[in-house]
């Protein structure tokens, strides 16, 4: 009788040690099921946040082209759209905010071919801004090989893919436009620091783009031609003041030695750059849009990259030495 009454007991200990593991599991795969649910929900409710903010982005841009000319339109850094936003605030402690940059104001890295034919203008432009940089290597014969659709190396800096087919592991120079800047990554030896360097002062527009003379910055006003130094470049930058320059005339108006051509320069945008950084719950979505304002008051989304730090690159202001 004792030894049935022991096993019983250890039958009805097995049992509950068996629908104890059993309950743990459940427990455990729904808290994991809830949890995933929640991460689902956060990251739509991020992406709908970013498209939002990308959406404010087109209203301001939108209004910005409203209050003055459509068809000659002046873009400087003291309007709305240039403005730091506060953060909105959103549900579960989150927060949107909303960025957005000129990329007309940086030297566009495409306007090194013209109609498929190499610029020599945009690669001497090119030439000085490294120059100024204190970037010695050769990328803007390297970069004009990666835009062309030959095989034939400029000059002897060029570098095409026999060049390319040599690296580990091998891969062929792009023969297209770029669609961001940092396809300069792959530039036969462009190291790192030469682009972290560079990356605030360049664009990967398209090729036609001109360069803003209101939002350039000191150091790409420099490299438009031989003999204007930085400190000149920085007496322009100063002489455009609060009201920007109100036309192509009165920015070259204000050069006394220096010959720049007035062929690519403007005092207005098509193009500007949105970063809506999006944080809802655990979750943080970067989403940063190219957006292109037409002179008939629409704006359209060109590109959207999710791959992004959360920071725009801001040139640094430099003193000449």
């Amino acid at each position: 009788m004792n030894r049935q009454r022991g096993m019983a007991l250890i039958t009805v200990l097995l049992v509950v040690a068996v629908v104890t593991v059993v309950s743990a599991g459940i427990i455990a795969r729904q808290q994991l099921s809830i949890r995933s649910s929640a991460n689902q929900l956060h990251v739509r409710q991020a992406w709908h946040y970013a498209l939002g903010g990308e959406t404010l982005a087109k209203a301001i841009l939108q209004r910005d082209l409203r209050q003055g000319d459509p068809r000659a339109p002046i873009d400087h850094l003291g309007e709305v759209w240039a403005a730091t936003r506060a953060p909105f605030a959103l549900d579960e402690g989150g927060a949107l905010r909303v960025q957005i940059s000129d990329p007309s104001g940086r030297f566009n890295l495409n306007s090194l071919l013209r109609q498929g034919q190499p610029n020599e203008a945009a690669l001497a432009q090119l030439r000085r801004l490294l120059l100024g940089l204190q970037i010695n290597a050769p990328y803007a014969e390297r970069l004009q090989d990666w835009l062309d659709a030959d095989d034939q190396p400029s000059g002897g800096y060029g570098a095409e893919d026999n060049q390319y087919l040599l690296a580990k592991p091998a891969y062929r120079a792009a023969n297209r436009e770029l669609t961001d800047i940092s396809e300069l990554r792959l530039l036969l030896e462009m190291t790192a620091a030469d682009y972290q360097r560079l990356s605030p002062y360049v664009s990967a527009l398209p090729a036609d783009a001109t360069l803003n003379v209101n939002t350039a910055s000191a150091r790409v006003l420099a490299s438009l031609a031989d003999g204007l130094s930085l400190s000149m470049a920085q007496g322009l930058v100063a002489a455009r003041g609060a009201e920007s320059y109100r036309d192509v005339a009165s920015f070259l108006a204000q050069l006394s030695g220096p010959q720049v051509q007035s062929q690519g320069l403007a005092v207005g945008s098509q193009y500007f750059q949105v970063l809506s950084d999006v944080t809802v719950g655990e979750r943080r979505q970067v989403l940063r849009s190219t957006l292109q304002r037409a002179s008939d008051g629409q704006v359209y989304v060109l590109a959207r990259d999710l791959g992004q730090s959360g920071m725009l690159l801001v040139p640094v202001e430099e003193v000449e030495p």
